[in-house]
């Protein structure tokens, strides 16, 4: 899975926010602010991945324990997919 093709991560102003760019604009024409942790799993999602890959490479990075780090993946995966910019 990865996000699908036009959207992509910035920061402006100090925060964090994905948008459609060209065609996926047609179909998307808001952004999703985030926050730094929400930014690495949107960096983890330019290219293909699991959430098993992003948990992993978030253990990483965080001080967390694999748990919290799976349910927050998931969770925000699942914003992201109900969204509709997640091609799987």
């Amino acid at each position: 899975m990865k996000l699908k093709e036009g959207f992509i991560l910035r920061e402006l102003c100090g925060e964090n926010i994905v948008v459609a760019t060209g065609e996926a604009s047609q179909s998307f024409n808001g952004m999703i602010r985030s926050n730094e942790t929400a930014k690495f799993i949107f960096d983890q999602l330019m290219q293909e991945t699991t959430e098993e890959e992003i948990v992993a490479a978030m253990a990483k990075e965080y001080e967390a324990p694999k748990e919290v780090l799976e349910e927050d993946v998931h969770a925000l995966i699942q914003t992201i997919r109900e969204a509709g910019i997640l091609d799987e």
